[in-house]
């Protein structure tokens, strides 16, 4: 067990078997010191042009502060406007999402380029919404087009263009293309720290500014980051260097999955977050660690014989989950802005341990490109492997269930199944109960994530990392589609052509892959479910 900072990382006595010789050499290294003084040669020298501009992250909390009058007076120009949107990806969307989750303030967080999700949103208190516009290119295709769509919905609504721009606050690194264009709008504009990758930017303006506009006392975030600061030098209490112990020795070992489960101690989602944080940082080269994130600690994936099962939580002292019977491997409890910083430590240096760069992201343009080359030419056409009901297959299989037997006897005995959901996270959230289905039915981990949200976050490792990987994309019939303003696409086109572009990319790796398309939504929804269910063991008693 490791305690300091206000955080606490305890560690099972196999695990700490594996953990101890690591974290030895890391000391004896002088890693900790390094990290402190931004050594970039951390990683080795392929790594340390990348490295050199990424590690701003380990003391931007002190920065951040700079940040704290300019939030705390545009809050006060912004008056009525107490509706907050934030249009932003990965990065740029899911430390905020955590924040306003846990501390219980309202922010809408618009990740989706479903035409319905995007199409409630723009109902939802226009005549008060401010639209946080976040991304650290600037060229983020999803993020400009909901920025498209609020600034015709103001239009539309009455507002004249400088009316409209009040309406926007855009957050993006120096120069990037979104700066220039904010400028021209009118829009209020944040710079962010150019030296912080998006990943690791939960604590820099990406994760701030849209949280301290919904009511969040961000100042206690910095507070509780530079608390646990006062640890990454230490080499006896050093909560975060264990934990990144543990996850590299583990992952060396063939424990490559991790299983992130909520403890109910005090913090909502934070294994959203760190799935992308680790899985984008360490998914690469054929190696990583694959963060699994289940609904509660009895959940159907979360142990497993390669599988790292990991609780979370605000409340110190917790360690075995009361009345779950699951004693985790690694338990990780302290202030929200102390977890942030000891993950992305943590992921740092398993990245070490690993022999990667945890700070590049090699895989996540070929979906990028393949998704613009399809809006240029259009779908490729393919011909279905079956139609029953109101789900037509593209795949092995002459039926649902018989298709998804296959998919999961695909996975084999060390591999994993990922299921990748294009439709609408909040009208169709039933979809994610197929994780747990298709969990027990297999035996093996299953990751869930909405597209293309996953894109910005799993989607690294699906391509870069080990190719043990078999997927399920499920898309689905679109009712009202919704033009892109200023674009010769609409949001259903741009969905269609993600969805496509990256069954290319997983095609050209000749993993396994099962397209379902749902004609009728919610029809073909209950339809899936009924079959995985039939899949997964019964339950006596």
């Amino acid at each position: 067990m490791s305690v300091g900072g206000g955080l606490t990382v305890r560690v099972s006595r196999e695990i700490a078997a594996e953990a101890e010789p690591v974290l030895a050499e890391l000391l004896t290294d002088g890693v900790p010191a390094k990290l402190a003084a931004k050594d970039a040669m951390l990683w080795g020298p392929a790594a340390e042009p990348e490295a050199s501009i990424r590690l701003g992250w380990v003391d931007t909390f002190e920065r951040s502060r700079a940040l704290l009058p300019q939030l705390a007076a545009l809050r006060d120009e912004l008056g009525e406007l107490d509706h907050v949107v934030l249009a932003g990806m990965g990065g740029s969307s899911l430390a905020p999402e955590v924040i306003s989750l846990t501390v219980g303030k309202q922010l809408t967080v618009l990740d989706t380029t479903d035409p319905g999700q995007v199409a409630a949103a723009l109902r939802d208190r226009l005549d008060r919404t401010v639209v946080v516009v976040s991304s650290k290119s600037g060229g983020t295709v999803e993020t400009d087009s909901h920025r498209r769509a609020y600034w015709q919905a103001f239009l539309d609504a009455g507002l004249s263009p400088a009316e409209a721009g009040r309406r926007f606050v855009v957050v993006t690194d120096p120069g990037s293309p979104l700066e220039a264009t904010a400028r021209e709008m009118g829009a209020s504009v944040i710079l962010a720290d150019a030296d912080v990758g998006g990943r690791y930017s939960a604590l820099t303006a990406f994760g701030l500014v849209p949280t301290a506009l919904a009511g969040v006392d961000v100042a206690e975030l910095l507070d509780q980051a530079e608390w646990f600061a006062s640890t990454l030098t230490e080499d006896l209490d050093n909560p975060a260097f264990l934990l990144g112990a543990a996850m590299g020795a583990a992952a060396r070992n063939g424990r490559d999955k991790l299983a992130l489960v909520d403890d109910g101690s005090g913090i909502t989602g934070l294994g959203d977050w760190a799935e992308q944080l680790i899985a984008e940082s360490t998914g690469k080269e054929g190696k990583g660690v694959l963060p699994v994130v289940v609904e509660t600690p009895t959940s159907a994936g979360a142990t497993g014989e390669d599988v790292l099962t990991a609780t979370v939580g605000g409340a110190l002292g917790v360690g075995e989950i009361p009345g779950s019977g699951v004693v985790p491997h690694v338990s990780v409890n302290g202030a929200l802005g102390a977890q942030f910083l000891c993950w992305e430590v943590a992921t740092a240096v398993a990245g070490r341990v690993l022999g990667i760069n945890p700070f590049d992201q090699p895989n996540v343009t070929e979906s990028k490109q393949n998704t613009a080359k399809i809006l240029e030419e259009g779908l490729p056409a393919a011909a279905p492997s079956f139609t029953e009901g109101d789900i037509v297959g593209y795949g092995a299989g002459g039926s649902v269930e018989e298709a998804l037997r296959a998919l999961l006897d695909a996975a084999g005995g060390h591999g994993y199944v990922a299921i990748m959901a294009y439709l609408d996270r909040f009208a169709d959230a039933d979809t994610a109960r197929l994780r747990e289905l298709l969990a027990a039915a297999s035996g093996r981990p299953v990751t869930f994530g909405w597209g293309p949200r996953f894109l910005h976050s799993t989607g690294q490792y699906h391509k870069g990392g080990p190719q043990s990987g078999a997927f399920l994309q499920i898309t689905g019939e679109v009712a009202e589609d919704l033009p892109v303003p200023g674009r010769p696409y609409t949001f259903g086109q741009l969905q269609a052509a993600q969805a496509g572009g990256d069954r290319q990319a997983l095609a050209g790796r000749d993993r396994p892959l099962l397209h379902l398309h749902l004609t009728d939504r919610a029809k073909g929804i209950a339809q899936l479910l009924d079959a995985a269910a039939r899949l997964a063991p019964h339950k006596e008693g």
